[in-house]
């Protein structure tokens, strides 16, 4: 999906709208509710655009990276972001990053922006070591069609963007990895111009395991596993429970140093 400045400079403006300001202030809570980032966490979130999603973390004071495939949302993040956040162009389904190195990473749009969500949550997983959050909207909600969501968000109307259901996202994680702990909620559930008038009516719904909302965050745990420089290992979340161990902070560092 190609970067358009004006779609970006739009996103921008609905922020500053008091609808934006408040669907983006629900979608927040949601995130730092089942991310719960500590300060001095690592935290890469993939697919950053011009880092709206990051200064969330950054108001917790974690360590923070953005990667994007885009250079020219990459240089509007700098302006955001000063240099509190390092910022990196590489392309989401593989990732340039060693295994383990992040405490947290995000996918705010990345699974509905390529070809393959699948392969895009793996790369996310081997890269982290503690837990990965991903955000997507929700095909089945109260908000409406496609259409309504997309406007709702401030989002184009036109771009093929996919929607996924929570049964499909839970089963592309399931494909990705083993795990029964995945924590999920949702916000969002009411038509747009509800809100004009309604909005604390938003207040009532329950966040947590909600099907209903139009954002839907789920957050999955990550067994920490680690390569060695000697013998990569290409899928470290499938590694059985004997085989791993924590890395030392010395082989961490080789790493980095050879990735770059």
């Amino acid at each position: 999906m190609s970067f358009d400045p004006l779609q970006a400079t739009s996103a921008d403006q609905w922020l500053e709208t008091e609808l934006g300001r408040y669907i983006f202030s629900r979608q927040e809570k949601l995130i730092l509710d089942l991310v719960s980032p500590d300060a001095g966490e690592s935290l890469l979130d993939v697919g950053c655009g011009t880092g709206n999603y990051l200064r969330i973390f950054k108001q917790k004071k974690c360590v923070l990276t953005g990667m994007d495939s885009s250079a020219k949302a990459l240089e509007l993040a700098r302006k955001k972001l000063g240099h509190q956040c390092e910022l990196v162009l590489g392309n989401a389904t593989d990732l340039p990053f060693s295994d383990n190195e992040f405490d947290v990473v995000t996918l705010m749009n990345g699974p509905q922006i390529v070809g393959d969500p699948q392969k895009v949550i793996a790369e996310a997983v081997r890269v982290s070591r503690n837990r990965v959050f991903i955000g997507f909207f929700n095909k089945i909600s109260l908000a409406g069609t496609k259409h309504s969501v997309r406007k709702l968000f401030g989002l184009p109307v036109t771009p093929a963007m996919r929607f996924f259901t929570i049964s499909e996202m839970h089963a592309i994680i399931k494909e990705t990895m083993a795990t029964s702990s995945v924590r999920w909620g949702s916000v969002i559930y009411l038509p747009g111009p509800a809100y004009a008038f309604f909005s604390e009516l938003e207040e009532l719904f329950p966040m947590k395991n909600n099907p209903l909302g139009a954002f839907v965050g789920m957050v999955v745990p990550v067994r920490y596993t680690y390569r060695t420089a000697q013998n990569p290992l290409m899928n470290s979340f499938d590694l059985k429970a004997d085989a791993q161990a924590e890395a030392p902070e010395a082989i961490r560092g080789m790493l980095r140093e050879g990735d770059r």
